[in-house]
């Protein structure tokens, strides 16, 4: 049968739209939303409405631009100020955490697997390895979603942290994959290619992504475009130059973009508000369509005949291989970082659509037990997007780790260049800030600070020094940042 362009634009539409709509749902009951995108692909899917996906190719090459796109625009949000107190133990845990996860999940699936016959899998130690391999790192979407979507605010620099790892553990959990399918194949690989690659992979990667960033930012600034929405597009353009040069050099693509985005986004750019705010539009749209994508690429039929075999290894990985990674691989850093931290770092082990598409590599590459690979790395993702995913906020409010003076939403969405020299912020009013005094004036503002705004009960005020104040307020300051 074939089915017009119209009306597979109209499906195709129609399945995003419905897939917005349904996360909405779930986002008040606390459900993550990207697992809403999962659930409604896969009830659109073979199993649900009957939409037949399984072109395995197709879904990595969209994945690998959807995540080229994410890491990049997380790469961008990330503040270098932040990072630089957590930058050892962040990146201890995207290495030695990925491969101590890989190994003792792995570990873990040979012995399930020659113990459970019930579920009539039977992996190899090298095939357990590349399905732990797959599905060792967190997931870089899952967690810049739920911890900024939710301003899930934590102590000790942890929110940070976490999303230094989650960004930068997948080079990590896509080179261990691609090393272990090229031994699993039947040329297999030498010892000595193996430590190459790895070298090869991180020292390319490190440095077409600052180099290159570097010199993305020299040419934004030294464009003079005449139409401004064009930056966004050039930048746009810079990522799969970055991705494809790093990768057509032996190096690991994923972090080249991942650091050309912190450097991008460290810098002074022209427009940059406009990219930012484009990116994180292209952004959402990637993480729609990626995880649409993969719900109705698995069939859950095929997916629960696993499941005897994915539920003990998911509860393995949540309750023993991540967390035994987390402390192992912090033993360096001694009591700089609590256990309570510890803890935390531990349960946000989230698994997303980086794992699921990591997982696609063996299929392509007709690995035998792929296809049993893929469905047990989607249950598990399954079981830690509801699990860890939703109990995040919770888990981290009873260790005490939230931060209650957090930042709040941006509630009036003013932007200003970054070369005039000044920052916006925003401030609540409380009781003590009118104890001197109901009115603007009264405040104790320091030196080259203003209230541009008054946001209260939704409307919105120009203020002047005798505007009087109520606690609850919502205030946008101005203040310079050459004084």
């Amino acid at each position: 049968m074939n089915i017009s362009i119209e009306l597979s634009l109209l499906i195709g539409t129609l399945l995003l739209a419905f897939s917005i709509v349904f996360s909405k749902a779930g986002y008040r009951f606390g459900v993550p939303t990207l697992l809403m995108f999962l659930i409604a692909g896969m009830l659109f899917g073979t199993d649900g409405a009957g939409i037949e996906f399984d072109n395995a190719h197709t879904a990595q090459t969209i994945g690998m631009i959807a995540l080229c796109i994410i890491l990049f625009t997380g790469g961008m949000d990330t503040r270098t100020s932040d990072i630089r107190p957590v930058l050892a133990p962040g990146l201890m845990l995207s290495t030695v955490g990925v491969l101590l996860t890989t190994i003792l999940t792995g570990t873990f699936a040979y012995w399930l697997s020659g113990w459970e016959h019930r579920s009539g899998i039977g992996f190899t130690l090298l095939t357990s390895l590349l399905l732990a391999a797959t599905m060792s790192s967190t997931d870089s979407a899952s967690v810049f979603n739920i911890l900024r979507s939710r301003r899930i605010a934590l102590r000790h620099h942890l929110g940070p942290m976490l999303e230094l790892e989650s960004g930068s553990n997948d080079p990590m959990a896509y080179l261990l994959t691609i090393i272990l399918i090229q031994c699993l194949g039947p040329q297999g690989i030498e010892p000595s290619h193996i430590a190459l690659s790895f070298v090869l992979q991180f020292a390319v990667g490190i440095a077409a992504g600052l180099i290159l960033g570097k010199a993305a930012v020299w040419t934004i600034n030294r464009l003079s475009l005449a139409n401004a929405e064009l930056y966004s597009i050039l930048v746009l353009c810079f990522i799969f130059i970055i991705y494809s040069t790093a990768t057509l050099l032996q190096g690991n693509g994923y972090l080249a973009v991942y650091l050309a985005g912190i450097t991008i986004g460290n810098a002074r750019t022209v427009h940059r508000h406009d990219t930012s705010r484009f990116l994180n539009g292209i952004t959402w749209l990637m993480q729609v369509v990626m995880f649409v994508m993969l719900g109705l690429l698995v069939n859950p039929a095929d997916m629960l005949r696993t499941a005897l075999f994915a539920v003990p290894v998911s509860l393995f990985m949540m309750l023993v291989a991540r967390p035994a990674s987390v402390w192992i691989s912090l033993l360096p850093f001694g009591r700089r970082i609590s256990a309570r931290s510890k803890t935390l770092i531990s349960w946000v082990g989230l698994r997303g659509a980086a794992p699921i598409l990591f997982a696609t590599y063996p299929v392509i590459a007709g690995i035998p037990g792929a296809t049993e690979i893929f469905n047990i790395v989607f249950f598990v993702t399954l079981m830690s997007l509801i699990f860890q995913g939703m109990s995040l906020a919770a888990v981290a409010r009873a260790l005490r780790l939230t931060d209650s003076d957090s930042t709040p939403a941006d509630h009036f969405g003013v932007e200003i260049p970054d070369d005039i020299g000044s920052t916006l912020e925003q401030v609540k009013v409380t009781p003590a800030m009118l104890a001197a005094g109901p009115t603007i004036r009264h405040l104790s503002l320091p030196p080259g600070r203003l209230v541009m705004l008054v946001r209260r009960a939704g409307r919105y005020i120009v203020p002047n020094g005798s505007t009087t104040l109520r606690p609850g307020d919502l205030l946008l300051l101005i203040s310079s940042t050459t004084s």
